[in-house]
């Protein structure tokens, strides 16, 4: 089986009964994608495939030949994050972030697909399948309408790092 994951092609070992997400992230090491209810129902496994949002704990690899998938890793890098991830840091729409990935994937296909700015409506049918612990779900619809927009509330700072008790 070849997969092209987030613009580079992959050969898979695995049988082609194996899920997506195995692959993903026993053979590929992409850890995004969480493994959540195994069911698809929590929407935690969200990838792209060719463009559209799939549960990958439910796609099968035999499935998948040739197709181009697109994990959270590829969404943008921690000096530049794409316009979601803004949006989701800027309105605080992530807790503990073990669903984000899946949303920001399906927001980010949502927002690709209109071509434009979004409304509350689509964005609730959009991630209806996506399941959080930890929020009210505001915060995140607000983010992607945003996001959908281009707005930016510009208080995110950029990522720091301090490390206290090492001498240089």
């Amino acid at each position: 089986m070849n997969l092209i994951v987030n613009g580079r092609s992959h050969t898979t070992t695995a049988g082609p009964l194996m899920t997506l997400l195995y692959v993903l992230r026993e053979e590929l090491g992409l850890t995004g994608a969480k493994a959540g209810c195994q069911h698809g129902s929590c929407g935690a496994c969200t990838v792209l495939v060719d463009g559209e949002p799939r549960r990958s704990c439910l796609a099968l690899v035999g499935t998948l030949d040739g197709a181009s998938i697109t994990t959270v890793e590829a969404l943008g890098e921690p000096s530049h994050l794409s316009d979601v991830q803004v949006a989701f840091n800027e309105h605080y729409a992530a807790q503990c972030g073990f669903c984000t990935p899946g949303m920001l994937l399906a927001a980010t296909a949502l927002i690709k697909r209109k071509g434009g700015p979004v409304e509350r409506d689509e964005v609730v049918e959009a991630l209806g399948g996506h399941y959080c612990r930890c929020t009210g779900y505001v915060k995140i619809l607000d983010a992607v309408v945003a996001a959908s927009r281009g707005e930016r509330l510009g208080h995110m700072a950029p990522p720091t790092l301090e490390v206290r008790g090492v001498e240089p």
